[in-house]
């Protein structure tokens, strides 16, 4: 049977929608999951997608208006609510909050690829106050390692930005400095400076206050690659 509409809250995203989704998935009959999508689910894959476009400044978009993308992002999500499992411990709004910031992480950067096509990403190193990406060809065997490091790097502060990072500017930066690593395969060349236009685009910043994100970043990265090559896994404080 379906259950009543709750209210709408400020807390969007509740158990209620996390148990809706749940009986939507064990509901075989279209017409109930319908109901069920319509009234406990919709408002809150809307509420989602709103704030993380807002909170992390997707705004490298093809559309006028912006509704018309968290439509696109929302019939995506519909695509895969079946494989959500709340059986693997994770909970509905984390799961799909992170493909949310995936799909609008490949969206951004095809959009902002046509704004910077050169970009060369390969190691983050420390040159004096800021970062650069150096070519990682010196460390012959190492590459596949580090490859595979960035990938576990990135995923970590990923699901920790919020941890790491309480402030939401500084989650933002922080977020917009990640974006470099997950796309390091599309991007062919970077400088310095196009690293800061980009971020500070992407976030409205000064280059100061992305330098102290770096920082911060930079200090998680090579402590954990140090312990990473010598031990063969990572184990990140």
């Amino acid at each position: 049977m379906v259950r009543k509409r709750r209210k709408k809250s400020k807390n969007y995203f509740t158990q209620d929608t996390e148990d809706a989704i749940v009986l939507y998935n064990n509901t075989s009959d279209p017409e109930v999951r319908s109901k069920i999508y319509e009234r406990d689910i919709h408002y809150a894959f809307f509420k989602l997608t709103e704030n993380i476009i807002h909170t992390f400044k997707f705004y490298h978009t093809e559309v006028s208006n912006l509704e018309h993308l968290q439509h696109e992002i929302i019939t995506f999500l519909l695509s895969k609510i079946h494989l959500f499992d709340p059986s693997k411990g994770a909970k509905a709004y984390s799961y799909f909050g992170t493909i949310v910031k995936r799909w609008l992480i490949l969206y951004n950067t095809k959009n902002y690829n046509k704004k910077i096509k050169k970009v060369e990403v390969d190691v983050l190193t420390k040159d004096t106050s800021t970062y650069v990406y150096n070519n990682v060809d010196n460390y012959g065997s190492q590459k596949d390692d580090l490859s595979q490091y960035i990938d576990i790097y990135v995923d970590y502060c990923t699901e920790n930005i919020l941890e790491l990072f309480p402030k939401k500017n500084d989650a933002q930066i922080a977020d917009a400095i990640l974006e470099l690593f997950r796309k390091r395969e599309v991007i062919e060349v970077f400088n310095k400076k196009a690293l800061y236009i980009y971020i500070r685009e992407m976030v409205e910043v000064k280059t100061p206050k992305i330098t102290k994100i770096a920082d911060k970043l930079h200090e998680i990265f090579k402590s954990n690659y140090i312990h990473f090559l010598e031990y063969g896994y990572t184990k990140f404080q």
